[in-house]
């Protein structure tokens, strides 16, 4: 191996004259909250609120795609308040919906008690037929 035309250095090794360089890469993206959106969409979809909010989610991933970060931010956050409201307005009305059922089991529970406290009364039966004593 021939090494006439190389000429060999040597570097001493240094302190700490090294210079360091920091990249900081934004690598927060922005969630568009899509599931949720298609959730809502699908699920109740109280007053429209959760195809408003897909439309928001699908903005933001566009946004995100064409590298919009600021854009997707916007619309991710408008995306999350809808689905915030509607999800909201689902959990009240489901809650409405138990406690009227459950008023309305009560009182038709007192009706009955009532109608056959009624019928005991006038000596019939439950059939409407008179007692054989």
């Amino acid at each position: 191996m021939n090494t006439t035309g190389y000429r060999a250095e040597a570097f001493p090794l240094q302190g700490p004259t090294v210079q360091h360089t920091v990249v900081n890469v934004h690598t927060d993206n922005p969630n568009d909250h899509i599931v949720w959106s298609l959730c809502n969409l699908l699920y109740s979809n109280p007053f429209c609120i959760g195809l408003v909010a897909v439309y928001y989610s699908f903005k933001a991933r566009d946004r995100k795609m064409f590298g919009d970060m600021e854009g997707a931010r916007n619309y991710a956050s408008t995306a999350r308040c809808l689905n915030i409201v509607s999800t909201v307005l689902i959990v009240i009305t489901i809650l409405i919906f138990i406690a009227l059922s459950v008023v309305l089991v009560k009182l038709a529970h007192v009706q009955v008690t009532e109608v056959k406290a009624q019928l005991n009364r006038y000596g019939l039966n439950h059939y409407g037929g008179h007692y054989s004593k």
